[in-house]
């Protein structure tokens, strides 16, 4: 006995099309079924009663990406916790929910989430949601395999392979490797990983008993490396801050101040972490002054370029990358500057072999050498994770549909808003920069209010606008009208300012006024 689910499909849709007269043209033909019984289960996609779901579930999330670009819906419904664990039914029972329950459960998630599609959510280092991407996505989950053996992902093997070689030569690396990662912090700990290894080869079977080995990074690096030091052993009081200068940019001459007292008091540097992007100010370090630290004193250079690695993409703004060829490693977020999903996390080292060699166990029953094909597409051992969740396809279907001409541009365009933004909040009464200009499209602020504008500069001044920041970020969140971070930056004595982000696509100049007029309307007479 065979059925189709055609017909329900082209049903739902008709039911729940919100983009007008869309064609659908032999959506599924469902193979034959071996009993009733199992279309009538409830876990089944053979089910027409499933498929109905899923299609009115598929329709739900686009419309809500279409009203997230075209800023029909808030940017967020904000609710406090305990108002939120009300709204939302999280109860769990005993018999299963129906399949409007989990249709309205989903929608509930989606109403009351973050609208990170949207061009003014400015909150994060990412924003945007590239649809190509998304079907990489799609197709990611439908699959659903593991990234460490060819018998179980061929198709996924090859494809990293092919982006880790494209990837490494735009980094310079003419023999290099690499792997995706679950996050940017785990990619600069890969790099950390690697550093000790080469440093002592034989602390992969001794441990790192009475450790010696010291980290380096800028007083601006990302937080991830003090966590690393922790996870992996060195210990977070082996991890140097380096003083940067009024750009947030590490000091070459004091970076190797460090590594000289390091050696003298018989600590051994092993990491020296620069930063292409940082979280904070955007500041890029001059990579090639710090690499002719690292390779005086024979120390691992990695370079932290999860926020900023894009600019590698674009003629304009890759001068800010110079010298990454000579660093040994390299951590770079896809979902970052270059927009797309989370997560697509970079590590990649000019190596060839040493990831293999630092994390290499042979497990039995997945690495057999005498398998029928060319075992070295069994490409698990390149992590210390066992299960591995493929996000190459994301990457891959985003830059074929992009080209690298339209990568180049995502990059561009960024940097074109924030410098208008900048512009315009050099002319508004109220608003001053936290620096002149900035190297990657992070843009940094404070708002004045009324009031103190005109007022002794001292330090109870200084105490009030502090507290501006996280006002103006409650009122905004209540309106829903835009999401913006503040933070105070205590390595440079800043007090709360506000951090605009840069990097949805859809963001243009409008977008960038309308922050300055909302933030007025918000603030002004506080």
């Amino acid at each position: 006995m065979q059925f189709t689910g055609t017909a329900v499909a082209r049903a739902a849709i008709r039911k729940f099309n919100v983009f007008g007269n869309l064609r659908v043209t032999n959506i599924y033909r469902l193979a034959p079924l071996s009993s009733m019984a199992s279309m009538n289960r409830d876990d089944v996609f053979s089910n027409p009663d499933v498929q109905e779901m899923l299609l009115k579930l598929h329709h739900m999330m686009i419309k809500t990406l279409i009203d997230s670009e075209t800023k029909k819906v808030p940017v967020c419904t904000f609710r406090q916790p305990e108002e939120l664990q009300k709204t939302i039914d999280f109860e769990i029972n005993n018999e299963p929910a129906s399949h409007d329950t989990i249709l309205d459960a989903c929608k509930s998630v989606m109403d009351y989430s973050i609208k990170t599609a949207s061009p003014r959510f400015l909150n994060q280092l990412y924003s945007g949601i590239n649809p190509t991407c998304l079907a990489g996505s799609f197709v990611t989950e439908t699959l659903n395999t593991n990234l460490h053996t060819y018998e179980v992902a061929p198709v996924f093997v090859l494809m990293e392979k092919y982006m880790m070689k494209k990837l490494t030569t735009l980094m310079g690396f003419e023999n290099g490797d690499g792997v995706l990662c679950p996050g940017g912090s785990f990619a600069n700990m890969l790099g950390m990983h690697l550093a000790r290894l080469r440093k002592n080869p034989d602390i992969k079977f001794t441990g790192m008993g009475e450790n010696k080995q010291v980290l380096l990074a800028s007083s601006e690096a990302h937080y991830s490396i003090v966590k690393g030091a922790s996870f992996l052993g060195f210990g977070e009081k082996n991890v140097l801050r380096v003083e940067t200068d009024e750009k947030g940019m590490m000091k070459p001459c004091a970076l190797e101040r460090n590594i000289q007292t390091c050696i003298k008091e018989g600590s051994v540097p092993s990491f020296v972490m620069a930063t292409t992007g940082s979280t904070v100010l955007g500041s890029c370090d001059d990579l090639n002054a710090i690499a002719d630290v690292c390779e005086k004193y024979g120390i691992w250079m990695h370079v932290d370029a999860a926020w900023g690695g894009g600019v590698i993409l674009s003629e304009k703004h890759k001068h800010l990358m110079n010298g990454v060829h000579r660093a040994d490693s390299v951590a770079w977020n896809i979902h970052k500057m270059s927009t797309g999903l989370l997560q697509c996390s970079l590590f990649l080292t000019k190596y060839k072999g040493m990831l293999e060699e630092c994390n290499k166990f042979n497990a039995e029953y997945l690495f057999q050498p005498d398998k029928h094909y060319d075992v070295s597409y069994d490409i698990g051992d390149k992590t210390v994770q066992c299960g591995r969740k493929v996000d190459v396809l994301k990457l891959w279907l985003l830059w074929k549909s992009r080209g690298n001409d339209g990568m180049a541009k995502q990059v561009e365009n960024s940097f074109e808003n924030a410098n208008y933004l900048v512009e315009q909040l050099k002319k508004r009464d109220g608003f001053r920069l936290v620096m002149p200009e900035f190297q990657c499209p992070n843009i940094c602020f404070w708002y004045i209010p009324k009031r103190l504008r005109g007022k002794e500069e001292n330090k109870e001044w200084w105490n009030e606008v502090a507290t501006i920041a996280p006002q103006i970020k409650r009122k905004m969140m209540e309106d829903g009208t835009m999401m913006i971070g503040y933070n105070p930056l205590t390595t440079k004595g800043y007090v709360n300012f506000f951090r605009v982000i840069v990097t949805n696509p859809l963001t243009n100049p409008s977008d960038m006024d309308f922050i300055l007029d909302e933030m007025d309307r918000l603030g002004a007479d506080l």
